[in-house]
């Protein structure tokens, strides 16, 4: 077991911490809001630190899930940020989806960084069968992913700093187009007068099938979108994904449309509701 730093404890975080302590390793936490620490604490055991740097004092490993590129540097860099407190062999493991810049920008300043997006959501996390998509050095994957598995069903290390982002972004991009088709099929299907269950019973067993399908479908038709990841976090990730394919000469027309869609959905007051809500658009 190891001695291990948590900073970040947001929907995500919370948990992922939790899976931490549970399998035997001594945790400390660090939140810019010292109530969710030490609520963690209360029903997790551990300590909480006043600093990312003091939390992460004498940890093996430190991670992170924060909320974008901004807040990762605040935790992480300054007199007070986590690398400031590490020791050299420690290993920096960031969950938070963030640009590839920045995970390279880290890297460079401490080798041991992986960038290690995850995908699966708050279910995901309090299940502890999250996907971790990760980049960086071979020698700190290997030391950190026996770690990582205590809240995931899959790491892997996709290539270098950076990678773990770049395979984030491909992820929601398959996301937009599979949550945008499975909305106009699911309009379609009401305004042609059918059963939208019975439909999606018998197209999620052949070729149309998808994650989305099975788990949003049936909330889609009722209107209920209380499903974890929001609207503006996705519109966070997909501005991240837009940026890079400007940066790289990638065409995305259909990631851009859907990103203006979940923009109307915003308009629409569904900021913090979940991804499937771009039915609205069509449903109200």
């Amino acid at each position: 077991m190891a001695r291990v730093a948590f900073i970040g404890l947001g929907v995500m975080g919370f948990p992922m911490a939790g899976h931490l302590a549970r399998a035997g390793h001594e945790v400390t936490v660090y939140n810019r809001s010292s109530a969710k620490a030490e609520a963690w604490v209360a029903q997790h055991g551990g300590r909480a630190a006043p600093t990312p740097a003091q939390a992460a004092a004498g940890a093996a490993f430190v991670f992170a899930c924060v909320g974008n590129d901004d807040d990762l540097r605040e935790v992480a860099l300054g007199a007070d940020g986590a690398f400031a407190g590490m020791a050299p062999e420690a290993v920096f493991v960031d969950h938070t989806t963030v640009s590839a810049e920045i995970a390279r920008e880290l890297a460079a300043l401490r080798p041991n960084t992986l960038d290690a997006p995850v995908s699966g959501g708050q279910a995901g996390a309090e299940n502890g069968q999250l996907t971790v998509m990760v980049g960086g050095e071979p020698h700190a994957f290997a030391a950190a992913e026996p770690v990582m598995q205590a809240y995931a069903k899959r790491v892997g290390l996709m290539g270098p700093s950076g990678s773990g982002q770049l395979t984030k972004m491909v992820n929601q991009i398959c996301i937009a187009g599979v949550v945008q088709g499975l909305a106009e099929g699911l309009h379609f299907a009401l305004e042609a007068g059918l059963d939208a269950d019975a439909v999606v019973d018998v197209i999620s067993k052949g070729a149309a099938q998808s994650w989305q399908m099975e788990n949003r479908a049936r909330t889609m038709v009722r209107g209920e979108f209380d499903f974890g990841f929001a609207v503006d976090w996705m519109r966070k990730d997909l501005a991240l994904v837009l940026g890079e394919a400007r940066r790289s000469g990638v065409s995305l027309p259909l990631t851009a449309l859907v990103d203006q869609f979940y923009g109307d959905v915003q308009k629409m007051g569904g900021r913090r509701q979940d991804t499937s809500s771009l039915i609205r658009r069509f449903r109200g």
